[in-house]
């Protein structure tokens, strides 16, 4: 991880989808974030391109990152993604989102899904509920 703040440190840590997917935080601050994996085998579907599900979970990933960074836990409420192309076995993929309106403690984010030759992959939109507490604090009862 490079620029993340201790909120989004904290929450990868103890997030094992991400762990799971290797996913990567790259930059979180409050508002932004950029997290990345590389195509496996395993990710890809029986046509032999990315399951659309891991190219979902990874702009999800980005956009909880961007909406948590700040250290007030926030939840998304609703997200929808357009596919544009496919990604194959070896692809390295980047989302990176961005709050593009808040409203009181709803926020709207976009997310880009980029390949590593800069290529459009996906598209996502989601909203997130800003719940409030701290991040950093909220363990639970996941193990570490």
């Amino acid at each position: 991880m490079s620029e993340v703040t201790p909120a989004s440190a904290a929450m990868h840590q103890r997030d094992q989808v991400a762990k799971g997917l290797q996913i990567e935080i790259d930059r979180a601050v409050a508002g932004e974030a950029t997290a990345s994996l590389t195509v496996t085998l395993e990710m890809t579907n029986g046509l032999g391109t990315c399951h659309g599900g891991i190219i979902f979970s990874l702009a999800d990933t980005a956009m909880g990152h961007a909406s948590n960074a700040g250290d007030a836990r926030s939840l998304a409420t609703t997200a929808s993604i357009e596919w544009v192309a496919a990604a194959k076995q070896g692809d390295r993929l980047t989302a990176t989102s961005r709050t593009v309106a808040t409203r009181g403690r709803n926020t709207v984010h976009d997310v880009d899904v980029v390949n590593d030759a800069g290529e459009t992959i996906a598209i996502f939109r989601g909203q997130t509920l800003t719940l409030g507490g701290s991040v950093v604090d909220a363990v639970g009862d996941r193990p570490e």
